[in-house]
């Protein structure tokens, strides 16, 4: 039989209930999900199914992940909401290529861990898959195992292997309309040039799973616990010297009352200049090198090669006594003495992450 998988909190458990039922049977994993968004989501829900699937000693199968072809297949479609057309189109497409891999593999039955997911709808799921069964000769296995107390015990089977819990459906159309529902900033898709891994980042999130694997495999407890904190994202930042525009670097939670500020250096302490106004700090290169133990021959090596987000909180906290504190720290190349306008476009917003422990 092969499964068609499309997370492990929904797969986990119904792979265990699968497992239970047909015990004869040659079970096969099969992550086919292009609609997932963006790429770095993609490879960290592949990751934790990978996780699950060893855990449940099932053997696991990664599809292509042609997103364009995918894009195509909805297109007009982007508005619709959750369980609508867009989401029936999507179920066609991931259940056929499953289907098609099914009888490459010479399989003769197939299912979906869509089918537990509470925001999918099993009628669609049924009858896409019992058509597809009747078209390729196959025999499509329909399983309602979140009825009951079904997904409670699903939750139990998450909690209890440490799986990673994502908090939209997957794809780029569903994530942008639940973000706007919540009014809440949609962070998923933000990838500074520097490559620099932000606070509850996808790519944070890699990190901590492979930290989770890498303990796992190792037999080492440990336990993975939620923190609430402060977020921040830098959206854009400019900084104009006399009216030219100068290479800078903006530290990470550096805000202004406003969007743009003009100001003078009123005064200058240990080689940091203060402006005049909003409380903005300016060092060179050279001294923010002093003060962080860097060696950066420009700011435009900072900017495409920056410290970790930790080591900026360090170097904040040793020049406010605040690592969290919200006044503006620009690097420039040289500190020059003249009329500074700024431009920063930056946020803050309160957000959980998770943690190993």
């Amino acid at each position: 039989m092969l499964v068609h998988i499309c997370c492990s909190v929904d797969s986990h458990y119904f792979l265990e209930k699968i497992q239970e039922e047909y015990p004869n049977e040659e079970i096969v994993g099969y992550f086919y999900d292009p609609n997932i968004h963006p790429y770095e989501e993609y490879r960290l829900r592949f990751l934790d199914v990978e996780y699950s699937c060893k855990r449940l000693g099932i053997n696991l199968i990664e599809g292509a992940y042609n997103l364009e072809h995918w894009l195509q297949k909805v297109k007009g479609l982007e508005n619709e909401p959750e369980k609508g057309d867009r989401c029936t189109v999507c179920f066609e497409e991931r259940l056929e290529n499953s289907v098609l891999k099914a009888k490459e593999l010479g399989h003769d039955k197939f299912t979906t861990t869509l089918l537990i997911s509470p925001k999918k709808s099993q009628d669609k799921l049924d009858k896409i898959g019992h058509e597809l069964a009747q078209k390729h000769n196959m025999e499509f296995i329909f399983k309602d195992y979140r009825s009951g107390s079904g997904m409670q015990e699903q939750a139990v089977a998450v909690k209890e292997n440490s799986l990673y819990r994502q908090n939209y459906c997957g794809c780029i159309y569903g994530l942008e309309q639940q973000r706007e529902q919540q009014n809440k900033l949609m962070d998923e898709m933000f990838s500074p040039i520097s490559n620099q891994i932000l606070p509850e980042s996808i790519e944070s999130r890699l990190q901590l799973y492979r930290k989770r694997d890498e303990l796992d495999s190792q037999g080492i407890p440990f336990k993975i616990i939620k923190q609430r904190f402060l977020n921040y994202r830098l959206l854009s930042g400019k900084v104009f010297i006399d009216k030219k525009l100068m290479p800078s670097y903006f530290l990470c939670y550096s805000k202004l009352n406003r969007t743009k500020m003009n100001g003078r250096i009123e005064y200058e302490k240990d080689d940091i200049a203060y402006l005049n106004r909003d409380e903005v700090k300016v060092l060179s290169i050279d001294i923010f090198n002093d003060i962080g133990g860097f060696n950066y021959k420009s700011v435009k090596s900072l900017v495409f090669n920056p410290p970790t987000f930790q080591a900026e909180l360090n170097l904040r906290n040793t020049i406010t006594q605040n690592p969290y504190g919200l006044s503006a720290i620009v690097i420039v190349d040289n500190v020059i003495d003249g009329k500074y306008e700024i431009e920063l476009d930056a946020r803050t917003y309160e957000d959980v992450k998770e943690v190993i422990i």
